[in-house]
């Protein structure tokens, strides 16, 4: 990488993949030129990239014009990648090169939102801590087992970076901000977007049990959580009973009154949710889907998922082949 000179900004590339989330890219882009108002002088500069220079539609449909392709040699501090809907699908062999190559010249590397996929192919989250988006958290662990992956903010380790994408973009930007300029300004930054806290990145992505299902009975959080670790290995009503302290008979109240079904239902629920993540977000076959959500044999998985969505597993079966474009 190219050598600063001394009190000249930091250089940050942004790598757009197709359908990127705006809200992560504006996530991520905007404390950089609220920083740079707020103090007064340019502590930032930035520069669009896609694949081969082109525009790149955002998931949302708007077209965002980059001005360099991957193949232009510029030097950067920091690389961004940025993804969305469909980059757990992406092998772009250019953009991957690109990675690797900004790594071997010491450039700092932070994949956002689902864009970890893309450093996971590139080998550059190999004995490293890495995090990524919840709703593809089960889906890149089935891809990638021999990966350390944490359900955090953001994970930061060495001179590469993940983020979970969305708002907690702002967070790390704002953790970098007061790496290299202190508190007072990453907290103006914080305070500009009305953002009144700034997250660390070992908090987790979603919020709490309580808020995402509306309920606040102890009892009942208690036994969703228990059923929520055990999607794998099936458990029964009697079990999630014993381990909150209850009777079955009264853990089917607290369901029928509060979330109006039982406790099976609930449960098979949960299964049926993870195994359509893992049909759309990896290559797992039919059966490992079926054994990864706790089904011993594909038939009877498949005439579940029938009657639970209304059709077969194979037509969520959306996860296409690599994007491969060389």
């Amino acid at each position: 990488m190219v050598m600063r000179g001394l009190g000249e900004p930091e250089r940050f590339g942004f790598v757009l993949l197709p359908s990127f989330s705006l809200m992560a890219f504006s996530s991520a882009i905007e404390p950089l030129r609220a920083a740079n108002t707020i103090a007064g002088r340019e502590l930032y500069t930035w520069t669009l990239i896609s694949s081969d220079g082109a525009a790149v539609n955002a998931s949302n449909g708007i077209d965002i014009m980059p001005t360099l392709s991957v193949s232009d040699d510029y030097p950067f501090d920091y690389v961004f990648i940025i993804g969305g809907t469909g980059s757990e699908k992406v092998n772009d062999a250019r953009i991957i090169n690109y990675l690797r190559k900004s790594n071997r010249l010491g450039t700092v590397l932070v994949a956002v939102s689902t864009a970890p996929y893309l450093l996971a192919r590139a080998g550059l989250l190999n004995n490293r801590r890495c995090t990524i988006h919840w709703e593809y958290l089960d889906g890149f662990r089935e891809d990638y087992p021999q990966l350390d992956i944490t359900d955090e903010l953001f994970e930061i380790d060495r001179a590469v970076a993940t983020c979970s994408g969305g708002t907690a973009a702002i967070d790390l930007m704002l953790h970098l901000i007061r790496q290299a300029h202190g508190h007072e300004l990453a907290t103006h930054v914080s305070e500009w977007f009305l953002h009144q806290q700034i997250r660390e990145q070992s908090e987790h992505q979603r919020m709490g049990l309580r808020f995402r299902i509306g309920v606040s009975h102890p009892k009942l959080l208690s036994a969703i959580q228990y059923m929520e670790e055990n999607l794998e290995a099936p458990i029964d009503r009697a079990e999630v009973a014993d381990e909150i302290g209850l009777s079955t008979r009264q853990l089917e109240r607290l369901f029928r009154k509060y979330l109006s079904t039982t406790p099976r239902r609930y449960y098979f629920g949960l299964r049926m949710q993870r195994a359509r993540i893992l049909l759309r977000q990896t290559s797992l076959s039919v059966l490992d889907v079926a054994l990864a959500c706790g089904f011993v044999s594909a038939s009877h998985f498949a005439k579940c998922y029938r009657e639970f969505f209304g059709h077969s597993p194979r037509r969520d079966r959306i996860h296409a082949p690599f994007t491969d474009t060389n």
